[in-house]
């Protein structure tokens, strides 16, 4: 299932682990841990909650050798194809590979040269390990900083293909591709210069876009305007918070794209004076009711006859709440009208029946 308004671009089919990146491959999903790699049974621990939230590649920190000796244990418990995140220190990257990382994300502009980019591509390729090269604009290279007045999209495309260009002449094409600013626009636009350049796979994503309100507002505007654009094969929403929430959100924004399907989509009125009820109560609730399904359907609840079987007829099944009586519909059609203190429970049956069905 695709989102209709737009063909994604075709790109490079790139094997992490199981999981394939790009290609034919559905929109993968990422997140990063934030506990201290090192600590193995913690770092276990968040990974399968991550896991179980719906991630499916999993970065950790790689930033002392105590740390690489931790990913032989995480990579065989896991389940899911780790991804170690080096900086500065190449050795940390040859260390992560011997024990089991299925993708080394380096920032090449801090390891250390384009020999050592190299040696790592020839040793990568050993492992059957992929790169993700992951251009920052916070740690971009002088000269283009120089160049171009700062960290702008043109830098941030000419540091990557610059990259990139190494690993071609070393034969290397295992290469996922990620060009990332804190600024939504930087961002867009850098990945829209790149994407017909360049066939590798795109890791889109916005770095460092905050707390989880502000941060899922930018992560969903530069993420979601490229998807909804066929930009894009794997992405992580950052954000300063449980990880988990960064896959909640990404699985939101695949599904409103119609990218991917998780399960139940819920869909609310936003309140007004018409409203006879207290809304917002109703919709946590149903949220809730429908949490633990994972077909694909449309729950609608509504607080008046405006807003009701007329406005969500294309749900699979809604409310429609009032003061003293409520009515539950399929496809804009009624099959129940309840006093208002009963509309939970014969929503509840009629979402049973619903499933079963």
């Amino acid at each position: 299932m695709g989102c209709e308004f737009m063909q994604r671009r075709r790109s490079l089919a790139v094997k992490v682990g199981h999981v394939v990146i790009g290609g034919e491959a559905p929109v993968t999903i990422q997140s990063m841990t934030n506990t201290k790699t090192a600590d193995a049974a913690g770092t276990l621990s968040q990974i399968r909650r991550l896991v179980e939230a719906g991630c499916e590649l999993v970065r950790v920190a790689v930033p002392d050798e105590e740390s690489a000796a931790a990913l032989a244990f995480l990579a065989a418990e896991s389940g899911v194809p780790l991804i170690a995140d080096i900086h500065f220190d190449i050795r940390l990257a040859y260390l992560s590979l011997e024990r089991g990382a299925a993708k080394i994300r380096i920032n090449p502009g801090n390891i250390g040269g384009r020999e050592k980019l190299v040696e790592l591509a020839r040793r990568a390729a050993g492992a059957g390990a992929a790169l993700r090269i992951g251009v920052n604009a916070g740690s971009l290279e002088k000269s283009l900083l120089k160049k171009y007045g700062g960290a702008t999209a043109p830098a941030l495309v000419e540091s990557a293909m610059g990259y990139l260009e190494t690993l071609e002449k070393a034969g290397f094409s295992d290469v996922v591709v990620s060009l990332k600013a804190s600024d939504v626009v930087t961002t867009i636009e850098a990945y829209r210069m790149i994407a017909n350049l360049i066939p590798y796979p795109l890791h889109v994503g916005v770095t460092e876009a905050g707390p989880l309100e502000s941060g899922t507002i930018k992560g969903a505007v530069g993420i979601g305007t490229l998807l909804a654009e066929g930009i894009g094969d794997t992405v992580r929403v950052s954000l300063s918070a449980d990880p988990v929430e960064e896959v909640r959100v990404a699985r939101q924004i695949l599904q409103v794209l119609r990218l991917r399907e998780f399960g139940p989509e819920l869909i609310s009125c936003p309140t007004c004076g018409r409203c006879e009820i207290d809304l917002i109560p109703l919709v946590n609730k149903v949220a809730e009711m429908i949490a633990g399904y994972r077909r694909p359907v449309k729950i609608a609840v509504m607080g008046c006859a405006v807003n009701g079987p007329g406005e969500a007829r294309e749900a699979d099944l809604g409310i429609s709440a009032g003061r003293a009586h409520g009515i539950i519909f399929r496809k804009g059609e009624v099959v129940r009208t309840v006093r208002s203190d009963r509309i939970l429970h014969a929503f509840q049956e009629e979402l049973r029946r619903l499933f079963q069905e």
